[in-house]
């Protein structure tokens, strides 16, 4: 299946679910979204972080997938996604910290950094276990860098 053909997939996949999912109980469709969006980089990083560390075997096809789904996702406009009052000192299951949307710039600019590495990414994954490794670094930099900054620790 062509790359255009999977997306068009998830992306059907995507919003039909998300109208089950959003019927079925009252979070914040925005908050759900974006949760939903950072769980699909972390499955896939999952994947990527697996072959690098030697813990699953490398494979090319798998690793570009992956890497491609990354590229997807950094791509994904996500300005619906934040809106004011859903962080975490205004609603529960929140760890976006308000200070986000004082920093809107700066944010923005960590999400570039974030795409500028996927997109990287997805050039050298399905390539070799080396170039995999050499480019996951930048990818999970780019995600710490917003998290560090911009999410609430899990021990709160």
């Amino acid at each position: 299946m062509k790359i255009s053909a999977k997306l068009g997939a998830i992306g059907i996949l995507a919003v039909f679910g998300a109208g089950i999912a959003i019927a079925q109980d009252n979070v914040d469709p925005a908050v759900k979204a974006r949760k939903a969006l950072m769980q699909l980089y972390a499955y896939n990083l999952g994947q990527l972080g697996s072959m690098a560390k030697e813990e699953s075997p490398y494979d090319a096809e798998a690793a570009g997938n992956a890497a491609a789904n990354l590229a997807a996702l950094s791509m994904l406009d996500q300005s619906t996604m934040w809106p004011a009052g859903t962080d975490s000192d205004s609603m529960e299951g929140s760890r976006a910290l308000p200070k986000i949307w004082d920093n809107i710039d700066d944010v923005i600019m960590k999400a570039g950094a974030l795409n500028e590495a996927a997109v990287a990414m997805e050039a050298a994954a399905g390539t070799d276990l080396a170039a995999l490794q050499g480019a996951i670094g930048p990818v999970g930099e780019a995600c710490g860098a917003c998290h560090k900054a911009y999410r609430q620790p899990n021990d709160q």
